[in-house]
């Protein structure tokens, strides 16, 4: 069983996941469209296999020739893409964030719910190599009981991130660059809760006011009225415990070597990432587990198909797998196709394609998408409000399959 997929949205992130979408055997046609025709063309060109363009997103979904579309537009372009998307009768693939408003994220939740279509959002950390790692420990009670977590995306925007938004904004990007960064929560709040099986039920958040001064985060021009670069969020969950978040986009650390990063503590034992190395510790002692998280490049920086993406973004896309990555559940085809951030990318690629054709829920559903955005959402309006402790709705679990 196979079904046609549509590529929206032809910028840096997408074609390497067209490649995985045209390699899966679950898959059959891939089309592709951008608001930008001459872009949409580039990657049919560059993507041997694709079936074509459409001349935009409406004609796209008007189609019967395409089952599902896979989102990767700006990240503030989600939430609506999506809604039209499942109302149009497909199934959505959408890059993270799943949406910048309560209201949208509910809006998604009642529209998986009304129309029984796949949703998935492909948040990388669900398959971290540190949160893989953790989500096995935790199953097999090597924590005791867990009580706190820590996940960090810190990401400098000198390394990559001037350029992308460059790409991506065009004129006004700068307007766009101010996205503030705890709406952009899913790296670091993903990657807790991808191995704690609970949910955050409140948050304090603290922002820090950019002073670069290049008219990024300058609320005169900022779109999203935003001057914060740096914030720090701590969230209660429930049951008990807390985890904090780092989002970090002014900060001397090496992103491009490890962008996220994360750290688990329970009664029994610990687990703790840093940007090179990685621990197991216990009451006896401490365990190097650097070379079990450590994917291994399967694709040089230097290599002709990411030579529009800046040098400091390359690393995300070169990355293969751990040996914590179980691979035996993947189709053979990916066995000597490039991945990318930390070993991800084929395992989303085929959690969607296997939920859909099996009519099973993926991994990130739109409930567990909710869980991991809406924290973010709700940190960011506690940081305009001076750190005030807010609660955070929640959508409950996935029904039933």
């Amino acid at each position: 069983m196979t079904f046609s997929l549509g590529i929206v949205g032809a910028g840096q992130f997408s074609g390497q996941f067209a490649k995985l979408f045209l390699a899966h055997p679950g898959v059959g046609e891939v089309h592709v469209t951008d608001l930008l025709p001459e872009r949409a063309a580039e990657l049919a060109a560059a993507a041997e296999g694709l079936s074509g363009t459409f001349p935009s997103y409406e004609a796209m979904l008007e189609s019967k020739a395409v089952d599902a579309v896979a989102i990767f537009t700006q990240r503030w372009t989600h939430g609506p893409l999506v809604l039209e998307g499942l109302r149009a009768g497909k199934h959505v693939y959408s890059a993270v964030p799943m949406a910048i408003t309560q209201e949208e994220i509910a809006a998604i939740i009642d529209a998986v719910r009304a129309t029984g279509l796949t949703y998935m959002m492909g948040e990388t950390s669900q398959y971290n190599p540190a949160t893989v790692h953790a989500r096995d420990q935790i199953a097999d009670g090597a924590f005791g009981r867990l009580f706190y977590a820590e996940g960090d995306y810190v990401h400098d925007m000198d390394l990559g991130f001037y350029e992308a938004y460059q790409y991506s904004g065009g004129e006004n990007w700068k307007a766009t660059a101010s996205y503030p960064p705890l709406l952009y929560p899913t790296h670091s709040v993903g990657g807790v809760l991808g191995a704690w099986q609970t949910h955050a039920v409140s948050v304090s958040a603290i922002g820090v006011r950019d002073e670069r001064g290049d008219g990024v985060f300058d609320k005169e021009i900022s779109q999203f009225n935003n001057d914060i670069s740096n914030a720090t969020a701590l969230f209660e969950v429930a049951g008990g415990g807390s985890f904090r978040t780092n989002e970090f986009r002014r900060v001397g650390y090496p992103s491009h070597i490890r962008e996220s990063r994360f750290r688990f503590f329970g009664t029994d034992a610990s687990m703790e990432q840093l940007a090179t190395v990685s621990f197991w510790q216990d009451k006896k002692g401490v365990r190097d587990i650097t070379e079990l998280l450590e994917p291994k490049p399967t694709l040089a920086p230097d290599d002709p198909t990411l030579q529009h993406i800046a040098p400091a973004l390359r690393a995300a896309f070169t990355s293969g797998s751990a040996p914590v990555h179980d691979r035996a559940r993947l189709p053979r085809e990916f066995d000597h196709l490039h991945n990318g951030h930390e070993g991800s990318h084929h395992f989303l690629v085929d959690d969607f394609v296997t939920a859909v054709n099996t009519r099973t829920l993926p991994s990130v559903n739109a409930w567990v998408a909710a869980r991991y955005t809406l924290p973010g959402i709700v940190a960011h309006e506690s940081a305009r409000q001076g750190g005030v402790r807010l609660e955070i709705p929640d959508f409950g679990d996935a029904p039933e399959a």
